[in-house]
């Protein structure tokens, strides 16, 4: 009787074990590329699939992102250029001013709103604000009023006819941009606001009453609430530039004051301190300036922080150009004085007699 012999039990020859190893090791390569291939092509949609969330999300066209962010210290340099300009070219004769805008428009902007004595919550403890803005604490005001809007162009172009003062820098030969007319000046820095405010007969808002005056007695984080509302708001580039300051009626703050968050950031009196008690680091508070500090940093763009003499003053209300957490009321941004940009403006205060 014939047994039969499993398959399984004859000697390999060398040849069939090397055959079999390059199969194998094939085998495992083929594999290993496949799964890098489908990997990939995985990461790409998952890419693709956020790029498109984030178009989606945007509030602008993101092929225009690069005509839509200046880089760091374009606009000071552009400014300091400017500076040498110190009275008015050209601008407008009397009749001009006047005619840029109604008498009934003229008398709506002069407007003032007037915000009580008494205290008021300033500040926030909430814990992913920055720590420049904690902790909360009560500040007592004596009354005041405010301007209900922002300073227009119209209104800075009366101030510059009738001092000769250097116009802003966006203004083409000391007249101000075609349509803009109702639109916050821009491009001013803290000592030209400071002039327009005493020309006026008033005064740049304190830091503390810019802030009772944004949100009331109630602690709120926006002037129209604690909720962001972004059909309230110019901000985080849904506009793309400044608005009318009578644009947005349904934003306004507890005294009714208009843009009191985003359009444009504003100017106040107050220099840039911190407040008992904070945890924010001394650093913060110390003055710095942007430069350029190696060969070819100008032609790339690129400026360092570096230290500088002076202080910061404070601004206020965020921007069209801010994230929507810059609008909070609480939250505080700074510039040094001589600083000017397309989103800085400002409005006035007055003692109340």
């Amino acid at each position: 009787m014939m047994a039969i012999e499993p398959e399984n039990s004859h000697e390999l020859t060398p040849e069939e074990r090397e055959r079999r190893k390059r199969y194998l090791g094939a085998t495992v390569i083929t594999c290993i590329a496949v799964a890098m291939v489908f990997g990939t092509l995985h990461v790409v949609k998952l890419g693709a699939n956020r790029m498109a969330d984030m178009r989606n999300r945007a509030s602008y066209d993101l092929e225009d992102m690069g005509n839509r962010i200046r880089a760091a210290g374009e606009d000071i340099t552009r400014h300091r250029v400017h500076e040498e300009q110190k009275t008015a070219i050209d601008g407008y004769g009397m009749e001009e001013v006047d005619g840029l805008l109604a008498a009934p428009v003229w008398l709506e902007l002069a407007v003032m709103m007037p915000v009580p004595a008494g205290e008021f919550q300033m500040g926030t403890n909430l814990p992913k604000a920055d720590d420049h803005n904690k902790p909360q604490h009560t500040v007592t005001l004596p009354a005041f009023t405010i301007d209900k809007y922002l300073v227009t162009n119209a209104q800075y172009a009366q101030f510059v006819f009738a001092t000769r003062h250097r116009p802003p820098l966006d203004w083409v030969r000391g007249r101000l941009p075609d349509g803009k007319s109702m639109h916050p000046v821009t491009m001013v820095t803290w000592y030209d606001a400071k002039d327009f405010c005493s020309w006026a007969g008033k005064r740049l808002p304190t830091e503390e009453e810019w802030e009772k005056a944004a949100r009331g007695t109630d602690g709120r984080r926006w002037p129209w609430g604690d909720a962001m509302n972004t059909k309230l708001v110019n901000t985080y580039y849904n506009v793309g530039a400044s608005n009318k300051v009578t644009d947005y009626p349904g934003g306004v703050s507890p005294y009714g004051l208009f843009d009191m968050a985003g359009n444009v950031s504003e100017w106040t009196a107050s220099p840039f301190m911190p407040y008992s008690g904070t945890v924010a680091g001394a650093e913060v508070f110390k003055p710095k300036k942007l430069e350029y500090t190696q060969p070819g940093d100008q032609s790339m763009k690129v400026a360092d922080m570096v230290p500088t003499a002076g202080e910061y003053m404070v601004r206020r209300g965020g921007s069209w150009k801010s994230d929507p957490f810059s609008t909070a009321t609480y939250h505080r941004n700074f510039s040094l004085p001589h600083y000017a940009s397309d989103f800085f403006g400002f409005r006035c205060a007055k003692d109340m007699k």
